[in-house]
């Protein structure tokens, strides 16, 4: 059967439409909603592999906000619906990691002649993208769990990803929590230091010294750590990898 993909749009006739193409093309769209609350609802009821999200949507939740909490709490890729190109706009859309847009024109209605092909080129792009950063996260997890060190990873934004039985274990955070706050929320030693982790990587301190470490219990635990930069092919910042022990 085909992917699910669910359908974010408060414009009826293009959702109508979206939704045709979608489905002549062999996808399934198990619903179609309307507001933000009901987008991150039924991304958590449904489980679709993508969701197209249109960025105004009417209600106190724009699809920026929707997609920012169905990416963190189900980590579900989304492809954003848009006919805003405003500095601001594409600013906050930036900092949820999208995989794509579908440009509308100014009445808001997706662009006609409406490119399917390119609409599905994109979504196939996604999928696939999507399922291998699955496999790499689960290969990288399996790796995790047989090493002698503690092991936080993030995304670029410092947003926690992955973390090892013994990183669990001496910061008293599990992993269900712990995924999608700040490395500083969890790893005590960096909490309101920096700005961000790109901060303190701009200083120059790497954080090999011994530290204290207050985990979530309360208690002081002194402890030696390393913090890495992993970078992209093209040597952009895509996440960093913190390393210590007791």
């Amino acid at each position: 059967m085909g992917s699910k993909i669910l359908v974010v749009e408060d414009e009826r006739i293009t959702a109508e439409d979206i939704k045709s193409g979608l489905e002549n093309a062999g996808y399934r769209v198990p619903a179609m909603v309307s507001t933000g609350e009901d987008a991150v609802d039924k991304a958590g009821k449904l489980r679709p592999d993508l969701v197209l999200m249109d960025i105004r949507l009417k209600g106190k939740m724009d699809g920026i906000e929707a997609a920012g909490q169905i990416k963190l709490r189900y980590n579900i890729p989304v492809i954003y619906l848009t006919a805003y190109s405003d500095e601001y706009t594409i600013k906050r859309a930036k900092i949820t990691e999208p995989s794509g847009y579908i440009v509308k024109d100014e009445t808001g209605l997706v662009k006609k002649p409406f490119e399917e092909s390119e609409l599905h080129k994109v979504i196939e792009i996604t999928l696939h993208r999507h399922k291998m950063e699955k496999d790499h996260d689960m290969l990288l997890s399996a790796m995790l769990k047989n090493i002698n060190y503690a092991v936080i990873s993030t995304n670029a934004y410092g947003k926690i990803i992955l973390m090892n039985s013994l990183a669990e274990s001496l910061t008293g955070w599990d992993l269900n929590d712990a995924s999608g706050k700040e490395l500083g929320e969890v790893f005590t030693p960096l909490d309101k230091q920096y700005k961000s982790l790109h901060d303190f990587y701009k200083k120059n301190e790497l954080l090999k010294d011994n530290v204290i470490l207050k985990n979530k219990q309360g208690e002081d635990i002194p402890v030696k750590c390393n913090l890495k930069i992993i970078r992209d092919n093209d040597y952009s910042i895509s996440g960093f990898m913190l390393v210590f022990n007791h």
